[in-house]
């Protein structure tokens, strides 16, 4: 049996290195923008979401409690949706179920839902997908492999557990017939775009089925995506709030990351991120190639922070302004060049500077090998004339190029610059000069 799993493994990896490769991920590349939402009982009393309870910091009964206060009456999807469309983002992950087991939509695995058992009495997942569709954004779902609510489950707390998968393979099995359940339920009633897994971390890829999942996952859709936590057999990597210093290994990546302190509401989280922060973290990302996952958690009414709000809608300026330079954009060129982040178009012909507000404006440069047909300042059309220092007319090296943005033209948070090359980029990587 070990070795019947150990082969699935393996074919299941080499089909992960080819599924990754493969034209599926060409909208989650081109997309680089998607709004996570963490939303579940956890916002009544603005607790730490399933960790609150396996922490020890809130007894189980109490967290569990919160499920009455969920009234998500003044929960309207097609705003949230309309949000998310206004931000620029081309896709959104909502937590269809955390660690705490608690299910959005109306399952049929367990009684532990919303529909079920708060008082908003109905399916909240639903009517969101619908919306999301409805403004053309691909929808992911999130879902939690663990679920320290299920009796069957091995863990409970982080400091003891039910029992060892080894020594009750009835009771695992049963609980991998819940979950996979599940998962059947999540993929014939919303046929998500993309899967958000968490949680794998607890068991191996041969306790979860990762290889059997994934196989039925992609069976029913070949073109969904599915996030890097199971266990290796996703199609992306997935940092989480710490901004990789060098690109991840994998060709695709996203960081997800919280717009405050956590990830859920919490009334007492006001540390939010300023819109300047937002916006340099997500030209970094797609300066690497990468996308950003940027979470909001509203309440458990179903309004939305007016902090995250205010996020959004920023971001959504700056988006719309630069659009050309993000959307369906390649990462730009490595480090040394330039000092800031930058992108090409698809063809390289075309390198959009992204260039911070704090005053910078004088940029270099270096070992750009191309000729400069034209420099202007996105979104303002202010013309900017390059100032190459340095160049030889006997020497391959390529000078330096310098370019000054006037005060009136620079962006409130990152301001962008436009060079259209005469031919796709070509760097030089040399020493410089004879040695």
């Amino acid at each position: 049996m070990r070795k019947i799993y150990f082969l699935l493994f393996l074919f299941g990896s080499i089909q992960l290195n080819a599924q990754s490769d493969s034209s599926k991920m060409q909208w989650f590349s081109d997309a680089k923008l998607g709004i996570f939402i963490h939303w579940g009982i956890y916002a009544v009393n603005g607790t730490s979401e399933s960790w609150a309870f396996f922490n020890r910091e809130v007894p189980y009964p109490a967290y569990m409690k919160q499920i009455e206060g969920f009234k998500a009456e003044n929960y309207q999807p097609q705003q949230w949706a309309d949000l998310i469309s206004e931000s620029g983002a081309k896709y959104t992950v909502i937590t269809a179920k955390h660690h705490d087991g608690v299910a959005l939509w109306n399952t049929k695995m367990n009684k532990l839902s919303i529909p079920n058992m708060a008082p908003v009495k109905r399916d909240v997942l639903s009517p969101f997908v619908n919306a999301v569709r409805k403004n053309n954004i691909k929808i992911g779902i999130y879902y939690s492999l663990i679920d320290w609510s299920h009796p069957d489950y091995p863990g409970f707390r982080g400091d003891s557990s039910r029992y060892k998968v080894k020594d009750d393979t009835l009771r695992w099995n049963r609980f991998r017939h819940f979950y996979q359940g599940q998962l059947d339920e999540l993929t014939k009633t919303y046929n998500p775009d993309l899967y958000w897994f968490d949680g794998d971390w607890e068991h191996s890829a041969e306790e979860w089925q990762s290889s059997l999942v994934r196989q039925k996952l992609l069976t029913n859709n070949p073109k969904a995506i599915i996030n890097g936590r199971l266990q290796g057999l996703g199609d992306y990597d997935t940092p989480e709030q710490n901004f990789p210093v060098t690109k991840p290994s994998n060709r695709n990546w996203e960081l997800c990351l919280t717009s405050n302190d956590n990830w859920g509401y919490r009334q007492s989280d006001t540390n939010f991120k300023t819109p300047y922060q937002i916006i340099s973290i997500f030209a970094d990302c797609i300066g690497m190639g990468g996308n950003l996952l940027l979470d909001i958690g509203p309440k458990a009414d179903g309004t939305i922070p007016d902090e995250q709000i205010y996020l959004l809608k920023e971001l959504g300026k700056w988006t719309k302004q630069h659009n050309e330079a993000i959307f369906g954009s390649i990462a730009g060129m490595p480090s040394g060049h330039f000092y800031g982040s930058s992108t090409l178009s698809k063809d390289s012909t075309i390198l959009y500077l992204f260039v911070n507000n704090t005053g910078a404006k004088n940029l270099v440069i270096k070992g750009l090998n191309n000729k400069i047909i034209s420099a202007h300042v996105l979104g303002k059309g202010t013309t900017i004339t390059p100032n190459i220092v340095g160049k030889i007319s006997w020497s391959p090296v390529p000078g330096l190029v310098h370019l000054e943005i006037p005060n009136e033209a620079q962006n409130e948070y990152i301001t962008v610059i436009k060079l259209t090359l005469d031919k796709p980029l070509n760097l030089y990587n040399g020493k410089g000069g004879f040695n």
